[in-house]
């Protein structure tokens, strides 16, 4: 077995790089094989651009899925596109390690998504979702936040956390992956402290090993389940007899929010 990880936080000593090797230890105990691509370190190019595809279709106008296609089937993707992807097509598990920034991830982890999930070799209008290039490989989110797990409740100050990570969860069951039960790791608190320092470290010693025991208990982990292409209809509606699995997709327009 293999596993892939992808860290986006920019300090080697922080506690979602302590998370990422915790992870690539245990992984290894279990006998994967893991490989890491840390964004920062390697000083990924987060920004799709014109410069990246020197082998252009069109020269005087930059359409992104256009060339993006075009390298795909001519073999001229950007050399560092081509060893992610080689990265997740060996791997049969991803794991997304980063912190939760304003309610969303790095943008470097974003713009590694829309360079990597590029048009023609990972995805097209027939090749999503079941169809998907990583169909049959698992994924999952390990994300830090600051506070509580009250804050990120369906009622917390900070907003829903399910719901906001609802995006890249769906992003990864486009392209095929099986889409884990995210670990969150709460509380954190890393420059802005709201507890004293020895109950944050305890506070991450019991994260550090529920990381642990969560890697380890991963073939039983739940996974999220998302609409298939079968369950759309030609004008891109859910079918009415689909099931719905989050308020993202949903048959009703108005919601009851009471």
């Amino acid at each position: 077995m293999k596993a892939h990880i992808v860290l986006a936080h920019p300090e080697p000593q922080s506690y979602n790089a302590h998370l990422a090797r915790t992870a690539r230890d245990q992984l290894e105990r279990q006998g994967y094989s893991v490989t890491i691509s840390d964004l920062y370190a390697m000083n990924f190019d987060p920004c799709e651009r014109a410069s990246h595809y020197p082998e252009r279709i069109a020269p005087d106008r930059f359409d992104i899925q256009s060339e993006q296609r075009h390298a795909s089937s001519t073999g001229a993707m950007p050399a560092d596109i081509q060893e992610e992807i080689a990265r997740l097509e060996a791997a049969d598990l991803l794991i997304l390690q980063y912190p939760m920034w304003w309610h969303l991830p790095p943008a470097i982890l974003k713009g590694w998504m829309d360079r990597v999930f590029i048009y023609g070799s990972v995805y097209t209008s027939k090749k999503r979702f079941e169809n998907g290039a990583f169909t049959g490989k698992k994924a999952m989110l390990s994300v830090t936040v600051g506070t509580s797990s009250a804050t990120y409740d369906h009622n917390g100050r900070s907003g829903d956390i399910s719901l906001m990570l609802w995006p890249v969860n769906f992003n990864l069951a486009y392209v095929g992956f099986d889409v884990l039960e995210p670990f969150i790791a709460y509380g954190v608190e890393a420059g802005l402290r709201y507890s004293t320092d020895k109950e944050v470290e305890g506070r991450l010693a019991g994260i550090t090993e529920d990381m642990r025991q969560s890697i380890a208990k991963l073939s039983s982990r739940a996974t999220i389940p998302f609409n298939r292409m079968a369950e759309w209809g030609p004008d891109g509606h859910i079918v009415a007899d689909a099931p719905v699995y989050s308020p993202f997709i949903r048959h009703k327009k108005t919601l009851d929010l009471d």
